[in-house]
């Protein structure tokens, strides 16, 4: 069987048509990109330019939400926020570090292994108001009141399933020829993963707890059915407390121009928050990655 040899000018023709199709599907990549970034800029620069105003005012940082033409800040707001999600990350940063300890280290390809990556990756794709409705009935319906363990709560619950895969990922990508040589001098599984996987796969870990932390900044559905708001400055763990994104959400449709320029200035902030909690992330990826 003889097959005819391609000529010069097939061999031309094919590769203008590659060229032409590879330009093509670049100039949809570029474009898709610049797209993105276009809506990013936009966003951000209506941010600024709403925002920047009050978030360089003293009072922001000092005072508490206040009454429509009185003298108001987000201090109140900013400490909820704050301790709302330490508290948050705090119940879910341990249990989430263990259980990516044991499917990394002991059930890599146990059956149980399986079920509860899939439940992990149903969680990650949970909308966060369902959660938010699933600890009112637990923690706010069964109680009488609102209070912000049930934020902490909702709030630990979306982040536990970020800390899981993280840190199976990051503990998976540990060589086993370390933890081969810890066991050959005789140390024991549970003093290799302590010592030694943790140690080289911290960066990742602190990764995986930053992210999940710039997850659940943000969250606004979860907290209106758990700690519903204070005007107020509140630090009882019992009772409703003021947190930053409800603050947003109902100032920003508030009708006066004093509580919708406050709306502004608590959404720049927290987006700072976030934009430098992602390039802390980025940073120690980076690390962990040399």
């Amino acid at each position: 069987m003889s097959f005819a040899t391609p000529t010069p000018t097939a061999h031309r023709l094919r590769h203008i048509r590659r060229k032409f199709s590879n330009l093509c599907w670049q100039g949809l990549a570029w474009g898709a990109i610049l797209v993105v970034v276009v809506i990013l800029l936009w966003i951000l620069s209506s941010l600024v330019r709403n925002g920047w105003p009050g978030l360089i005012s003293a009072d922001l940082y000092r005072l508490s939400t206040a009454a429509p033409g009185s003298p108001s800040g987000l201090a109140n707001a900013i400490y909820g926020s704050l301790v709302i999600t330490g508290v948050a990350i705090i119940i879910a940063a341990p249990i989430g570090i263990l259980a990516g300890t044991w499917l990394a280290e002991y059930g890599r390809h146990h059956w149980l292994a399986r079920k509860l990556r899939y439940a992990n990756d149903v969680m990650l794709s949970t909308p966060s108001i369902i959660i938010g409705l699933f600890v009112y009935s637990m923690a706010v319906a069964t109680t009488q009141h609102f209070s912000a363990w049930a934020g902490s709560l909702a709030l630990a619950i979306i982040a536990l399933p970020v800390i899981v895969r993280v840190s199976e990922d990051v503990l998976a990508m540990v060589p086993n020829t370390i933890r081969e040589a810890a066991a050959a001098l005789g140390a024991a599984k549970w003093r290799v993963i302590v010592t030694i996987c943790y140690r080289a796969a911290r960066q990742g870990l602190v990764t995986g707890i930053l992210l999940s932390l710039a997850r659940i900044s943000g969250e606004t559905a979860p907290l209106l059915f758990t700690v519903l708001g204070n005007q107020h400055w509140s630090t009882d763990f019992n009772a409703p407390m003021a947190t930053l994104p409800l603050v947003i959400y109902n100032f920003a449709r508030s009708p006066f121009d004093d509580q919708i320029a406050l709306a502004w200035s608590g959404a720049l902030l927290m987006t700072l928050f976030i934009l430098a909690l992602n390039l802390i992330a980025r940073l120690f990826a980076r690390r962990g990655g040399r």
